[in-house]
């Protein structure tokens, strides 16, 4: 998994920016708001996340980690994808949906393109217990973030290669004790025995 990316801004789009690093050029799908901190032949770091298809890798670059966890934490809500995640982020930043979804706000969270009535309320009730409280971010444990981290991209692999949510909370659940032998959880092991455990299911 990519984790960050940092080169030259070789170009800024309406929806992606192009990050020079190494002589390669790599695309980012961005929120508007990220891209309108970056400007052409400037340096930047942007953490990432990469999306998984059968027939594509698609990189999300970020602002910050909090924007690039809630990316990766609001997928595992059922019905939300990569592209709905990202249009979360484009109308609301990280603390407004921490505060909708600790606050059953609805009204706010059909604010978003694609998201109805019946879609904030499944996302409030699956994310409820999980999301943290508004302001709660930079009390995170180092360690946390990292259990945090780890489980998203995975469960957001699994997800982008035709897993259920319900599916990939299982395998998540059932690597969770080898990542916890890691001094460093490895993504893609953990990835690798998570795909094993379903496929023997």
């Amino acid at each position: 998994m990519i984790a960050f990316v940092r080169g030259r801004v070789a170009a800024v789009g309406l929806t992606s920016a192009v990050l020079e690093v190494g002589g390669v050029g790599l695309e980012l799908q961005c929120t508007p708001n990220t891209l309108a901190e970056l400007s052409r032949g400037s340096e930047a770091t942007l953490p990432t996340s990469m999306v998984v298809r059968e027939d594509s890798l698609t990189l999300f670059g970020f602002a910050d980690e909090d924007e690039k966890q809630m990316f990766e934490l609001v997928q595992t809500a059922s019905g939300v994808g990569p592209k709905l995640a990202q249009a979360m982020l484009a109308v609301l930043n990280p603390e407004a949906i921490r505060r909708a979804v600790g606050s059953d706000d609805v009204k706010t969270l059909t604010n978003v393109p694609g998201i109805g009535q019946k879609g904030a309320q499944r996302i409030i009730l699956e994310l409820r217990d999980r999301i943290g409280a508004p302001g709660s971010v930079s009390a995170a444990m180092p360690g946390q973030a990292a259990v945090a981290e780890w489980q998203s991209q995975v469960h957001g692999g699994l997800v982008g290669l035709g897993w259920s949510g319900k599916e990939a909370d299982r395998a998540v659940t059932a690597v969770t004790p080898t990542a916890d032998t890691m001094e460093a959880p490895d993504v893609a092991q953990l990835l690798r025995l998570a795909l094993q455990t379903l496929s023997r299911a």
